[in-house]
């Protein structure tokens, strides 16, 4: 059976971007064509760096209508999602490692009205997550590890993502596949060959001499060729 390409999304961090000014940074993203905007939230003990809580993201909520998604890189996470969802995430994304009670944390996600998924550090196995798949719209495979921006893609992830695909496919699921980390022009391909169609870049963006909006228009062409080898 083949199963067409889920549409190529582009969800750009803001861990690059200036943090005096990221109401006009967010701005910035959204004039340049992404179709989310990725908040990494760490808390300093589940990953080595710490940045943003939900009252600076409920600050830039009011300057753009693009969607927001919160990346939870933090221990007990059920603590506070509440939060990030009443700051203005229709997305909570939960590391499957950062809780004992997954099935309960992301039902919380899902009781609170936001869309619940589910984030893999590159160690831990696909079969982590194969009984929560029912509860999620999306699965995130990092393709480094988590904590900071600016790291090498980990190609090793494909084989990953790909299992992760055919799992999606074969249960009938409506789920989309997230990477992030090291994703840009030389990597994009790859990965979306592979089965993602969530594509989470950073430095990438911020770094083309010909600005953001080239930088998204540039990876979504690059992804879409992926998902349609020889056309």
């Amino acid at each position: 059976m083949t199963v067409a390409p889920r549409p190529v999304q582009i969800a750009p961090s803001v861990l690059p971007a200036d943090f005096s000014r990221l109401g006009e940074e967010c701005v910035a993203l959204q004039q340049a064509g992404v179709d989310r905007i990725q908040w990494d939230v760490m808390d300093g003990q589940f990953v080595p760096n710490l940045t943003f809580g939900p009252d600076v993201i409920a600050a830039c909520r009011p300057h753009v209508t693009v969607p927001f998604e919160a990346h939870l890189m933090v221990s007990t996470p059920e603590v506070l999602l509440d939060r990030y969802i009443e700051a203005g995430c229709e997305l909570i994304l939960v590391h499957a490692e950062s809780t004992i009670h997954l099935h309960r944390c992301l039902e919380q996600v899902r009781s609170a009205g936001a869309a619940a998924a589910v984030a893999l550090n590159p160690s831990t196995p696909i079969s982590a997550v194969s009984h929560v798949l029912d509860l999620v719209e999306m699965v995130l495979v990092m393709t480094v590890n988590p904590g900071f921006g600016g790291q090498a893609y980990l190609a090793s992830m494909e084989p990953k993502v790909a299992e992760l695909r055919t799992l999606i496919v074969e249960r009938g699921l409506d789920v989309d596949i997230e990477v992030d980390g090291g994703i840009g022009p030389e990597t994009i391909a790859g990965a979306t060959a592979a089965g993602a169609n969530v594509l989470v870049a950073g430095s990438a963006l911020y770094r083309d001499p010909e600005g953001l909006a080239h930088a998204v228009a540039d990876l979504r062409s690059r992804a879409e060729a992926a998902q349609h080898p020889g056309a």
